[in-house]
Parts: C-alpha cells; sequence; structure tokens
C-alpha cells in the first residue's frame, strides 16, 4: 500500500467507519464486554487487520474510545488499547488466519488479565476468562464471519480493500 493510498479520502473514511462500528457495537454490548467474564464480541473485527494493515488504525482507536467508557477508567483506556495494539500490528504479515487469530486471545489474556489483577481480581482467573472470550470473539465468531462467510463475497472482500 502507497502511501498517498492510506491517506485518500475513501480509506480515511472506511477507517474511520470501522473504528465508529468497533466503539459503538462494543457500548452496545456493554454489560459482556467489560470486567473480568467478558467476551467482546466486536472484537471480531480486528480480524479485518489480516486483510489490509492500515485496519490496525482502526482497531486501536475503536478500541481506545469504547475504553474510555469503561469501569474501569484509565486502566482499560492503557492497557486494553495497548492489548489490541500488540495483537493487530503484527497480524497483516502472519500468512495464515488461524494462526493470526491467537495473537489477540495471547495478548488481551495477559495485558487485560494483568489489568484486571490491578484492580483487584485474581491474576490467573483472569488470564483465563479473558482468553476464553477473547477466543470465542476472534477464533470462532470471527473465523466463522471471515473465513466461512465475508470470504465467499467477493464485492465485501472489495468494499474492505483486501491486499491479500
Amino acid at each position: 500500500m502507497q502511501k498517498n493510498e492510506f491517506l485518500n479520502t475513501v480509506n480515511l473514511v472506511r477507517l474511520a467507519l470501522v473504528a465508529a462500528i468497533y466503539a459503538v457495537l462494543t457500548l452496545l454490548i456493554m454489560p459482556i464486554g467489560y470486567g473480568a467474564i467478558q467476551c467482546r464480541i466486536t472484537e471480531a473485527l480486528v480480524l479485518l487487520c489480516f486483510y489490509r494493515k492500515d485496519y490496525c488504525v482502526s482497531m486501536i482507536l475503536g478500541c481506545f474510545i469504547a475504553n474510555l467508557f469503561s469501569p474501569f477508567g484509565l486502566y482499560d483506556i492503557i492497557f486494553g488499547t495497548l492489548a489490541t495494539a500488540v495483537a493487530v500490528l503484527p497480524m497483516y504479515y502472519i500468512k495464515n488466519i488461524y494462526v493470526a487469530s491467537l495473537l489477540p486471545v495471547v495478548s488481551n489474556a495477559l495485558i487485560v488479565g494483568f489489568e484486571l489483577f490491578l484492580c483487584g481480581e485474581p491474576f490467573w482467573f483472569s488470564v483465563g476468562t479473558v482468553a476464553i472470550g477473547e477466543f470465542i470473539a476472534v477464533c470462532v465468531v470471527g473465523i466463522v464471519l471471515f473465513k466461512v462467510i465475508l470470504e465467499k463475497i467477493p464485492h465485501f472482500m472489495k468494499v474492505i480493500g483486501n491486499t491479500k
């Protein structure tokens, strides 16, 4: 992807829309999207980063915005957003979507698990529950959504600007 392609209006609107969709949908599922036992289904969208690397901007920004409303406040703004950044930045460079889908599971389990530990939750319990929720959201829902459904729709892959 060329630098001027990233800055064109169509691409910037696409990235902003994805960030907004992530943030709004996360807020809509707020009771299950935050906490020691969580399943943030919107995390399925992180797989967009597998298809096009500039979606990393959308995911990090969308997560940051959603975490502004978190009951864990500054902890979630910092650690939750960091976990997303650690997960999505290398995702595009991985050749296998199944392997790529494990990045958010590991990063969120460890980083958000640590965040929840700082908020008074047991560390290994938090790591485990966050990993399970993330696995359901990304490795199950996300893989089914992208690999089984959306990759079969050529127009959708064109709309997201698939570069693979």
